[in-house]
């Protein structure tokens, strides 16, 4: 089984973790805030969840989930992820995270940015189109005719099919959009964001197989 580290804890690495733990996955978390604010959450996963730095659960994992709010990933320090992969779920929300130009202009993604700053790691967009109550109530084994998937981008293939290998363990197909630079496809408010899952606070959701989202993928339009 894989070594999963989260940088990051909230909602979405909350719900990632409960998930890679019920796969049978060992996790690592870590928050800005220090191991020992993370204690009920690694008592609720159990044995096979453990709480630490963030430069040591970069150490433990096979893949590293990145799941803070956008503003803050420059407050990572690369050294500690080089020559890992790296799942980034971030959205560019300007009112939360201040308004980064390049991103308003069009010139990049979040996915280049933050493969820029972790120059040394294999960045796979992720995780970044749904709910985090979806993510954890439409998960379905492989075969079942209710299972959704999830769109990836990225710059190396070994990368997304390791990142799709644990996709397809927690309960998911993966659609894979192309490399960072067309990872715009699936930010905030294209089709492929959120709604095709079921309706924002609905908790149960709705089914989104493959095919779906690369509809909803293909459909989607830069505006800037």
């Amino acid at each position: 089984m894989t070594t999963i580290g989260l940088i990051g804890s909230g909602n979405i690495g909350g719900t990632v973790a409960r998930l890679a733990v019920a796969a049978g996955h060992d996790v690592v978390l870590s928050n800005s805030r220090g191991p020992s604010t993370l204690a009920s959450l690694v008592a609720e996963l159990g044995p096979k969840a453990r709480a630490a730095t963030v430069a040591e659960a970069a150490a433990a994992a096979d893949i590293v989930v990145v799941t803070v709010p956008l503003k803050a990933y420059r407050d990572i320090p690369a050294a500690p992820l080089a020559g890992k992969i790296l799942i980034d779920t971030n959205n560019y929300y300007p009112e939360r995270d201040g308004e980064f130009a390049e991103l308003e202009n069009g010139s990049t993604t979040t996915g280049e940015l933050l493969q820029k700053h972790f120059a040394d790691a294999f960045v796979v967009k992720g995780f970044n189109t749904i709910w985090y109550e979806h993510l954890r109530s439409l998960a379905r084994p492989a075969g079942s005719p209710e299972r959704s998937a999830l769109p990836i981008a990225g710059d190396d293939e070994t990368a997304k099919k390791a990142v799709a290998d644990f996709f397809d363990s927690i309960g998911y197909d993966t659609v894979d959009v192309g490399p960072l630079a067309e990872n715009w496809r699936i930010q905030r408010d294209e089709p492929a964001y959120v709604t095709p899952y079921g309706p924002y606070g609905d908790p149960v959701g709705a089914t989104a197989n493959a095919d779906y989202i690369r509809e909803r993928v293909a459909a989607a339009k830069r505006s800037r």
